[in-house]
């Protein structure tokens, strides 16, 4: 558990101006941001003898979090020219603006008995103010990394004007072994791959893991019983049961409704594959597409009235959109190539896809209604993007060609810069992002 609390000291609304002038800090993220912002980050400071330790580690994980978002680079402490004892001290702003510091971060940490408490302040080094009030967060000691996720969450979000990402976790399917006996098992992480922890052995295939909407649950696919069944996991208790469909059957690729209490997913029989809707708790399925096509990869919008989905109907794999409930489909792909495994921005406004084009494998962001295509990446075989809860950043599989090719995650904002890969203690395929955390 994590508590947040407002330190109530003098608050300043971050505006809009370039970082550049004289005004109040601001990001705007476009395809033109490509000189990251140079930020100070002095240690925080240990308010209490056995914080030194976490204090450093706290430190260190804000300004991973910031600088791995492309947007921010840190000035190294051998630069500075000021030091930072005590938390309450002024800040002598002259000292950091001779070093370019645009935005200046100070913290204090403290551990009385089991709880850890965090706090710290932002400032416009070239407004010479506060960007908002001071916060404070309170935990265990064992939480400190998702406190300082809080922390880099409320600068990012002052900072850039977006929500933040990095209080988040992913599920994924964790693969060892060479790649004609690949084993896979369901684990989850920190979004940036730190505390792996498994939710499946690996005595049977697994395969796309998605999380609800609260971030409680995960739906997915196994092959336990010798055919794709689909199955829902307590991620806090690990507890599992398996959702129940028509005898003879095959089902697959499940995604939650918004509500959290309807999924839907692909039902194969009788060798023709539609779309189907079930309620979790228990009843019968609504059959949503009925074409002699493929019809798979379901996902919802974000008010839960529209679902995208790929299918085959018109001869290649391409990407449609239907009412929730079912009925007339729009088709929204027209470019070169084969479309597939769409999944709608929780913002609502764009649709990540992959495509397959010319021997190579991308990932692309389009309207909703098909306009202004873009391709993020080009590889061997990128596939299955999911998204950051801010709707800025996409993660994705890779995988590396030849026999001992493995599958890696990879991040990529929606611009196309910032491609880097995602650490994970093996291979890595089928992320699925979870909500901010409560």
């Amino acid at each position: 558990m994590v508590l947040l609390a407002a330190l109530g000291l003098m608050s300043l609304t971050a505006g809009f101006a370039g970082a550049q002038s004289s005004g109040p800090l601001r990001i705007e993220i476009t395809e033109g941001v490509i000189e990251p912002l140079p930020f100070a980050l002095p240690v925080f400071q240990a308010e209490t003898g056995d914080a030194t330790g976490v204090a450093a580690q706290i430190s260190q994980v804000v300004s991973g979090d910031l600088v791995g978002t492309g947007l921010f680079r840190e000035i190294p402490a051998t630069a500075f020219i000021s030091t930072v004892s005590n938390f309450a001290d002024p800040v002598q702003y002259a000292d950091w603006k001779a070093i370019n510091a645009q935005a200046l971060i100070t913290g204090a940490v403290a551990v009385q008995g089991n709880q850890l408490t965090v706090k710290f302040r932002l400032y416009d080094v070239f407004s010479g103010a506060e960007m908002g009030s001071g916060l404070q967060f309170s935990g265990t000691p064992e939480g400190w990394r998702r406190m300082a996720h809080k922390v880099a969450d409320a600068v990012y979000s002052r900072i850039t004007g977006e929500g933040g990402y990095f209080d988040s976790r992913v599920v994924y399917v964790s693969e060892t072994g060479s790649k004609d006996a690949r084993q896979k098992r369901l684990a989850i992480m920190d979004y940036d791959g730190a505390n792996v922890q498994f939710l499946t052995d690996s005595s049977a295939i697994v395969l796309a893991p998605r999380f609800s909407p609260n971030g409680d649950r995960v739906i997915y696919t196994s092959y336990e019983t010798g055919f794709p069944r689909i199955y829902l996991l307590d991620v806090g208790s690990v507890q599992r049961r398996v959702l129940e469909n028509q005898e003879g059957t095959m089902s697959f690729a499940p995604r939650f409704a918004p509500d959290g209490q309807n999924i839907v997913f692909s039902l194969s029989q009788g060798g023709n594959t539609d779309i189907y809707a079930m309620n979790v708790g228990g009843g019968g399925t609504q059959r949503l597409t009925s074409a002699p096509s493929i019809e798979t990869a379901p996902s919802f919008s974000p008010d839960g009235s529209q679902i995208v989905f790929e299918s085959d109907r018109s001869g290649s794999q391409q990407l449609y959109i239907m009412p929730a409930g079912g009925g007339e489909a729009r088709r929204i792909s027209f470019g070169p190539g084969r479309y597939g495994t769409p999944v709608w921005s929780p913002r609502g406004d764009l649709i990540a896809f992959t495509k397959q084009n010319g021997g190579r494998f991308h990932i692309g962001v389009m309207r909703t209604d098909g306009a202004e295509e873009r391709l993020l990446t080009a590889s061997f075989l990128d596939e299955g993007p999911t998204w950051a809860p801010n709707g800025r950043v996409i993660m994705f599989t890779r995988e590396s060609q030849g026999a001992s090719g493995s599958s890696t995650l990879y991040s990529v904002d929606i611009s196309g810069r910032n491609l880097r890969p995602v650490r994970t203690p093996d291979g890595g395929s089928d992320p699925s992002w979870s909500p901010l955390l409560k």
